[in-house]
C-alpha cells in the first residue's frame, strides 16, 4: 500500500503531508518523552539539548532557539518525513515489499531513526555513545518509534481518500 508516497516528488500536497504528519509526530514524540515518561518515573526527554550539541560541536550558534528551531522544524516537520517519503519506503517497497501494514514499516522506521539519533548524531555531537544506554537512551527508543508511527498513521488518514 503506497497511497502516503506521492510519485510525483515534492509539490505543495506533499509538503503540507509532511508538515502536518510530522507536527503531529513530533507533537506526539514530546508528549511521551516530556510528560507521560517523566510522569512514569522515567527519563525525561530534551531533544533540542541533543541539537545545540550538535551545533556546538560543529561550532556554529547553540542557543535555545536553534535547538528547538532543529527539533522541531528541520527534523520533525521536514527531515524524518523526507527520509520516509523519499528513502526509507520505496526502499522498502522495493526489498521487503508492499504486503505488510503500514504499521510495521513505520516502527522499523522509528526504531532506524533512534538509531541514527542516539547513535549516530550525539556520537558527531561529542556525547556518549548512545548516551551510555542510559534511562534517557530508552524512552528515546520508544518516542522515536511513536514518531514513526504517527507520522505514518497520519500521513494515511489524510490520503486515505486517494486510493
Amino acid at each position: 500500500m503506497t497511497i502516503y508516497r506521492n510519485k510525483a516528488g515534492l509539490n505543495t500536497a506533499t509538503l503540507g503531508l509532511m508538515f502536518i504528519s510530522g507536527c503531529f509526530a513530533t507533537m506526539a514524540f514530546d508528549f511521551w518523552g516530556q510528560v507521560v515518561s517523566p510522569a512514569l518515573g522515567f527519563a525525561n526527554l530534551s531533544p533540542h539539548g541533543l541539537a545545540k550539541s550538535l551545533f556546538g560541536a560543529l561550532g556554529l550558534p547553540n542557543g535555545d532557539f536553534a535547538g528547538y528551531f532543529m527539533h522541531f522544524y528541520l527534523v520533525g516537520l521536514i527531515g524524518y518525513p523526507v527520509g520516509w517519503l523519499f528513502i526509507f519506503k520505496p526502499l522498502w517497497d522495493r526489498v521487503i515489499g508492499t504486503g505488510l501494514h503500514w504499521f510495521v514499516p513505520a516502527a522499523v522506521y522509528g526504531f532506524g531513526l533512534w538509531v541514527f539519533a542516539i547513535g549516530g548524531i550525539t556520537a558527531i555531537a561529542g556525547l556518549p555513545f548512545f548516551l551510555n544506554f542510559t534511562g534517557i537512551t530508552w524512552v528515546a527508543l520508544v518516542g522515536h518509534v511513536l514518531y514513526g508511527i504517527v507520522m505514518v498513521a497520519v500521513m494515511v488518514w489524510l490520503t486515505r481518500s486517494k486510493v
